[in-house]
């Protein structure tokens, strides 16, 4: 188990070792997301931080800005609501104002936020490792993906260059490609989460314990395909948003995820809960993370984009 300060560290040692991921959409959108997965069954926490990263590389590239070094430890910071008030001032060319749900604020050196201006999503690329940026930490309780710092950052008058044209980030094919590479993190996370009951005895046995791990495999390995049909899509088609079927593939993974928390609980007992310190961490987080998902609004926007298309399901 990694306190916050050694998971900053092997993030930027892990960034060192493999400073970029391909990009989606490149023709090895699968390695991608692969690589995402095996770091995901490490680590959900790490998995949390390289895929910001990694997905900030991708966005600048997409949007034709320049790159920082690659030893620099990137972030996205995307979330809008009530608390986002961050406004960009032109005058200055400054940023001021509160960012929620800043993952990796305090750790970081540069970060792409965005800003609503007159109902217009802007991105800019801020260096935040200054003191004009501040962490609230009494804003982020989490126990799952507590180690990862992803609270409101405060922003004051803090220099910034925009990224591409006002609404460029949420419009590009990329954005929702992106959104995909999140599931392949959720799926790594319950591969891992699922692996002690797979060892176990008692799977070896008939009984409640073989049921179970045959329901988890009916979940995870249409996954799997769903996925890896995605990434070819992707690849082919790599100007196309393909909303409907990420929001499928995200939808179906974070179904699978849900449902491997509760059988390999049932399987298993509280046991590997309480005794295993990596278990117990990798539970936590897995069920934080995947309710980075829209949950029923997702299937919803599901049923509406197939009720639009009028498709059929047909082999």
């Amino acid at each position: 188990m990694t306190n916050g300060d050694d998971l900053q560290a092997q993030a930027r040692a892990w960034i060192e070792h493999q400073p970029s991921l391909p990009r989606p959409g490149s023709g090895d959108t699968l390695l991608r997301w692969q690589a995402l997965a095996h770091i995901a069954a490490r680590d959900l926490c790490l998995a949390k931080v390289l895929e910001a990263h990694y997905d900030a590389q991708a966005i600048l590239e997409e949007l034709g800005a320049a790159m920082p070094d690659s030893d620099r430890l990137g972030a996205v910071w995307a979330a809008e609501g009530p608390a986002a008030t961050l406004r960009f001032d032109r005058a200055s060319g400054t940023l001021s104002g509160d960012k929620p749900w800043c993952s990796g604020a305090g750790w970081v050196d540069h970060a792409l936020v965005t800003v609503r201006d007159d109902d217009r999503s802007r991105l800019f690329l801020v260096p935040v490792r200054r003191a004009s940026v501040s962490f609230l930490p009494q804003t982020w309780q989490a126990t799952g993906m507590g180690r990862v710092p992803s609270g409101t950052a405060r922003f004051d008058q803090v220099p910034a260059v925009e990224v591409g044209a006002a609404d460029a980030y949420l419009q590009r094919p990329g954005f929702w490609h992106g959104g995909a590479g999140i599931a392949a993190c959720w799926f790594g996370g319950a591969s891992a989460l699922a692996e002690p009951l797979l060892r176990s005895a008692r799977a070896d046995e008939p009984g409640t314990a073989s049921g179970l791990l045959g329901e988890i495999d009916l979940a995870l390995s249409p996954c799997a395909s769903l996925l890896r049909e995605l990434a070819a899509l992707i690849d082919a088609q790599p100007d196309q948003p393909h909303q409907r079927e990420i929001v499928r593939a995200r939808s179906a993974v974070e179904r699978a995820a849900t449902l491997t928390l509760d059988r390999v609980g049932r399987a298993l007992g509280p046991g590997p809960m309480c005794m295993d310190p990596a278990h117990a961490l990798r539970w936590a987080d897995l069920t934080v993370f995947i309710r980075q998902s829209h949950a029923d609004r997702d299937w919803q926007h599901l049923g509406n984009l197939m009720h639009r298309e009028g498709r059929t399901w047909t082999l």
